[in-house]
């Protein structure tokens, strides 16, 4: 009588030889190959249509590790999409005891331009965010200083933190990531910076990278990744990746628009999956923000179709 150890091997030679008559190698990666051509001709056909400049996706599933991935190595003007690093500093440097989320700190509208240190301002009227005005003179934490950044798009918000982490350690911080094309130099409405070309420039590459390691709890630590994804999850504006996705799914994201701008990056949570997916979508050359958020609600459907064939 065969012993047990090599009766159990027996069972599992079987077994395997079973799931390779069924799925024989090479299989799942050709139909995994054939969904991503099917997707990307989907999106390419999308993006033809729209009239758009150029458009770019990183799309990552921390699930099963399927990407599609579309010009993600072109550079764009961050927009607001650039709050999203200056967040994930603001809590590095709380868990290395540089800052307290729970300082308050002033209120101000007076900074620095990086073209040459003359003073500039954010006008309340451009702002997404106009109620902190208010308390100028005054103090806020940095904790709600983050979430109105955030959530509601505060520029003056975003002002106010940049210059208390500094571009600079943004930066080492992205980095650090493998996020290397990404530039976060200065504040919002910057406008002599603006005019010598010194912006804040992203790709949907370095975008995903950020957001990969917010969704896998390895950024910062899994505390402040949590934490992080609660705050995006508050976002106010969801006409772009949300609005092409069932109601039960979950995005915690962060919008980014100016002039023919507009973008969407985000971490998408679907009811039934063990694991959320990163998906990233810029978008240039559409003056038009309702046809750019139509464009990028369509991309983040055809995604999610795709992901669940």
């Amino acid at each position: 009588m065969p012993s047990q150890p090599f009766r159990r091997i027996a069972c599992c030679l079987f077994v395997l030889w079973c799931v390779l008559c069924v799925f024989p190698p090479g299989h799942v990666a050709g139909q995994t190959g054939v969904r991503e051509a099917e997707v990307k001709r989907k999106l390419r056909e999308l993006i033809a249509a729209s009239g758009a400049e150029t458009v770019a996706v990183a799309f990552h599933d921390l699930e099963t590790g399927w990407e599609v991935m579309l010009d993600e190595g072109a550079s764009f003007h961050a927009a607001s999409t650039m709050k999203v690093p200056v967040m994930l500093e603001l809590f590095r440097q709380a868990r290395a005891g540089r800052l307290s989320l729970d300082a308050r700190v002033s209120v101000r509208n007076d900074f620095k331009s990086i073209a040459d240190g003359s003073s500039f301002s954010v006008a309340s009227a451009d702002d997404a965010e106009p109620s902190l005005y208010k308390q100028i003179g005054g103090s806020e934490t940095v904790r709600r200083l983050l979430h109105l950044m955030i959530t509601e798009s505060s520029n003056l918000a975003t002002n106010i933190l940049i210059e208390l982490v500094t571009p600079q350690r943004v930066m080492e911080t992205m980095r650090g990531l493998g996020a290397k094309d990404i530039r976060v130099l200065r504040g919002v409405e910057d406008g002599k910076a603006f005019a010598r070309g010194l912006n804040n420039t992203t790709t949907a590459r370095d975008l995903h990278l950020i957001l990969k390691a917010i969704a896998a709890r390895r950024a910062v630590s899994k505390k402040a990744s949590d934490e992080m994804v609660r705050v995006l999850l508050a976002q106010k504006f969801n006409e772009g990746l949300p609005a092409g996705l069932p109601a039960a799914a979950r995005v915690a994201h962060k919008t980014g628009s100016i002039t023919k701008i507009n973008h969407d990056a985000g971490i998408i949570y679907v009811p039934g999956r063990r694991k959320p997916y990163v998906l990233v979508v810029l978008t240039r050359g559409l003056a038009e923000e309702k046809r750019a958020h139509r464009l990028i609600a369509d991309i983040s459907k055809a995604i999610y179709e795709g992901m669940i064939k």
